[in-house]
């Protein structure tokens, strides 16, 4: 299925966003965030929690929509604008913690989550519909097939954890995925000291051929010395390594 018709697929299960909603514990007076409200399924029952909404929707025809769906709502922000480079951060008052929820686009799931935790000093906790797949791979642990670039990336900014699956019946059009929510939680500090842009550069260098030893995957950026001298062995892959392996090893760049 084309990326653009995936980003015309609406939820519509009841039960699904029931689930949602108990998932999150969305309280009274919290500053809430939504990305890609779509037709409202989520945005509604989050007003009634009595909280304070920002939505962002660059859908024009949507944004009409819910302006005239959702009018009687005065706690509702609707910015029509393109998540990709809005400035979240912007949201949020001194001191404050914003808390993001999302149906996102398949085809710009990635982009985007790396957008917002580059800012992520500012949110509580975010919680996302995405492709099971894409799910599994940021949770995953070091020596699983799932386990790459993303993980140690996603896992450097936020601890992740998926909360259940949604079945594709629960959305209409009925697509040819299984989605999963998960629940980001920023990390107050790094997990390990190592530059992001060191870091992402080590990892996206060791997994580009991921059957590679690091002896060779990694010769462009470091020795072998230097990979042992962190008590890596160089004979080992990628997926092999932990977060504070890889941050070990940035730090020679």
């Amino acid at each position: 299925m084309p990326a653009n018709a995936l980003d015309k697929i609406f939820l519509h299960d009841q039960s699904v966003i029931s689930q949602i909603i108990a998932s999150v514990h969305a309280q009274p007076n919290e500053h809430w965030v939504e990305i890609g409200p779509g037709q409202g399924a989520l945005t509604v029952p989050l007003l009634k929690q009595g909280l304070k909404l920002e939505v962002v929707e660059l859908d024009r025809d949507l944004v009409a929509l819910l302006e005239q769906k959702l009018a009687h709502y005065p706690q509702l922000t609707i910015h029509s604008a393109d998540a990709l480079r809005f400035d979240f951060a912007s949201l949020a008052a001194p001191g404050e913690k914003l808390r993001v929820i999302g149906n996102l686009p398949y085809n710009i799931s990635t982009p985007l989550m790396f957008h917002l935790l580059t800012n992520s000093a500012c949110f509580q906790d975010m919680h996302f519909m995405l492709q099971r797949e894409v799910v599994e791979r940021i949770c995953a642990e070091p020596g699983s097939k799932d386990y790459g670039r993303l993980s140690v990336m996603m896992q450097y900014y936020c601890q992740p954890s998926c909360l259940f699956l949604v079945a594709p019946e629960s959305f209409h059009p009925v697509p040819k995925v299984t989605s999963a929510i998960i629940r980001l939680i920023p990390h107050q500090q790094p997990p390990v000291n190592a530059s992001p842009v060191k870091l992402n550069r080590i990892v996206t260098e060791a997994f580009a051929q991921r059957r590679k030893t690091l002896r060779n995957s990694l010769k462009k950026l470091i020795t072998e010395q230097q990979i042992e001298a962190v008590k890596i062995d160089p004979n080992c892959r990628a997926e092999t390594l932990s977060l504070a392996d890889f941050a070990a090893l940035s730090g020679y760049l």
